[in-house]
Formats: C-alpha cells, sequence, structure tokens
C-alpha cells in the first residue's frame, strides 16, 4: 500500500505520518491539545469550534448542533487544508443536574453537539478518509461506561458515541481506522462554570490532557492494518473506572 501523503510504499509494521488532522473542540481543553499534539509530530491540524483556535491553525467556526451546518464547514475547511488523513471529535458539552429540573432545549442540545455532531462531522469526512486510509478517533468518556446521577443528558449522548463507533469500525473494516477514545477526568475548563456540587474536589486526580492527546495520536499513527478499537486513558488515581 502506499502512503497517500509522502507517495512512499508502506511497509506492514510502518507507521504512518500524522498528516492533516482535523478536530472538533480543537480551541481548548483536549481538542487544543490533540493541535498542539498534531502540530509537534510534523502533521497539520485544523479545528472545528465555536471559537478560534490559537493563532495560525487552519479553522472555520461552526455551532456543531447544527448538523447541516457542521457538514458544510467540513467541506470548507478540507478547501483550507486538504483532505484529512484524521479525524479526532473532541468537542463535548455537558448539563448537569436532575432531568426534571433541566429544561428540554438545554438537555437536548448535549444530545445534538455530543452525538449529531460526532456524527455529522464523519459523515462529512467519510469520503476523504477512505481516500487516504485514514484513522476517525471519537471521544467518548468513562461515563459512556457507567450512569450518574445528575448526567442523564451526558450519559445518554456518550453511551450513544460509543455504540456509534462500535458499529462504524464494523462498517468500515479495511477502508478507515477507527478508534474509540474513553478519557477520564482532565485538567481542562470543562468543569468549569458549573455550581459547586458538579465540580472535581480538591483531591480529585485529573489527567493531563497533553497526556491523553498522546494516545490520541498514537491511534492516528498506527501502521497499516493495524487498528486501535478502543483506549481508556485516564489518571492512575481517578475513581470513574472501573
Amino acid at each position: 500500500m502506499t502512503d497517500t501523503l509522502t507517495g512512499r510504499e508502506l511497509s506492514p509494521a510502518a507507521p504512518r505520518a500524522v498528516g492533516t488532522v482535523i478536530v472538533t473542540g480543537g480551541a481548548s481543553g483536549l481538542g487544543a491539545a490533540v493541535v498542539e499534539a498534531v502540530a509537534a509530530a510534523g502533521g497539520t491540524p485544523a479545528v472545528l469550534d465555536r471559537v478560534p483556535p490559537r493563532d495560525g491553525v487552519a479553522h472555520v467556526l461552526v455551532d456543531l448542533s447544527d448538523s447541516a451546518a457542521a457538514a458544510r464547514a467540513v467541506e470548507e475547511l478540507v478547501d483550507q487544508v486538504g483532505a484529512p488523513s484524521g479525524l479526532v471529535t473532541a468537542a463535548g458539552t455537558d448539563a448537569c443536574g436532575p432531568l426534571d429540573q433541566i429544561d428540554t432545549e438545554t438537555w437536548e442540545r448535549v444530545v445534538r453537539v455530543n452525538l449529531f455532531g460526532t456524527v455529522a462531522v464523519v459523515r462529512a469526512c467519510l469520503p476523504h478518509l477512505v481516500h487516504t486510509h485514514g484513522t476517525v478517533v471519537t471521544v467518548a468518556s468513562t461515563l459512556a461506561l457507567r450512569g450518574m446521577s445528575d448526567a442523564t443528558a451526558y450519559c445518554a449522548s456518550k453511551f450513544a458515541v460509543r455504540g456509534f463507533t462500535h458499529a462504524l469500525a464494523a462498517e468500515l473494516a479495511g477502508r478507515v481506522g477507527v478508534t474509540l477514545l474513553i478519557p477520564g477526568g482532565m485538567q481542562t475548563a470543562f468543569f468549569d462554570g458549573r455550581s459547586e456540587q458538579y465540580r472535581p474536589g480538591p483531591d480529585a486526580q485529573l489527567n493531563d490532557p497533553a497526556a491523553t492527546a498522546g494516545a490520541v495520536l498514537t491511534a492516528l499513527t498506527q501502521p497499516v492494518g493495524s487498528e486501535i478499537r478502543e483506549m481508556l486513558v485516564m489518571s492512575s488515581g481517578e475513581s470513574s473506572w472501573p
């Protein structure tokens, strides 16, 4: 098989070049850490987010709760940077509280961003990823493995991302690599703006997002014919798993 990025013949054990990687939610948190990791490895990151990423990173501003807008944004980004060899769906949101105290629009927006936004971007990227023999890394959560009180929207969306990714891997086997990332809590702004009861306590052990991003890079550069189907990455002292 030929590496579409370099034109070289790839041996079965040769890692792939990073290439161009589209990252949703790449302006902050895990997404920003993935952008840094891709750039440091010689790749070209490109971002879909509601706010701009760091200077110099190609991007399109989009609200991923709008599936049609997400699909258009992918094509606009491809026009800027070319066909992606990787996609990382790191964008995510949450709405904490008992089900009967969260209004319908707020609850459903979590599902639209976390699930429908993921699906829309994957669908729009697929023709390009098939051409480049690329890899999709979807981002779930340890709350895709266990339910938690006052997190019905988030758990529902992340359980769904997990099921979607398992089915996608079966569907695309041999054409596009598919990896499910299950991260534990990280030291990011994800918990900012929450009431105290829904924020990690002072003794919480959260992972460095750069460490999680390093695992993502490993999935993106697997040799042809090798795929990491699922990765769970977390601080060694975190209590959200098992």
